[in-house]
């Protein structure tokens, strides 16, 4: 129980007061803009990486995960799985670590939002084309596909905070 504390707290999901307890952090949509300049930058990085290094379980996983989307399933679940496969196919595990610490923050800003999100479906389906240039091993259209992905994303999410 400590452990997954100390993780909560590292992840600033939960801030720590000496002698009062741990409580969770609040959200901030402001966030939501820095959060998304900083993906911007990495998550290209990680889908050019995974293009390059990506092995063939990896990319046949990749693959998999992007014929998902045609079945309509969970689509955060779908993302972040997809999300997650592409930062572990990086091969980097800093970049990995952080990556996955980022997404979860932004992760708890789309919570707040996603019952007005109509574009969600548009935003995940992006993931097509961005998963077909990692497993052909295309680095440089998989970067530039990650890095529309991620603003788009930020900008149907604004547009829905604006409106909620």
């Amino acid at each position: 129980m400590r452990e997954a504390l100390h993780r909560l707290a590292q992840e600033q999901l939960v801030e720590v007061f000496p002698r009062r307890g741990m409580f969770v952090t609040g959200v901030d949509v402001r966030d939501l803009g820095r959060i998304s300049e900083v993906r911007a930058l990495l998550e290209p990085e990680a889908a050019r990486l995974a293009a390059e290094r990506a092995t063939e379980p990896e990319r046949n996983e990749l693959a998999s995960l992007s014929d998902e989307i045609k079945r309509g399933v969970d689509l955060m679940a779908l993302d972040e799985r997809i999300h997650r496969a592409v930062h572990r196919a990086a091969h980097n595990d800093l970049l990995e670590k952080t990556l996955d610490e980022y997404y979860v923050l932004a992760l708890r800003i789309w919570m707040l939002s996603l019952d007005h999100a109509e574009d969600l479906q548009d935003a995940v389906e992006m993931h097509r084309d961005l998963v077909r240039e990692i497993v052909v091993g295309n680095p440089d259209r998989a970067a530039d596909l990650m890095r529309a992905h991620v603003e788009d994303f930020e900008q149907a999410m604004r547009k829905v905070l604006v409106t909620v």
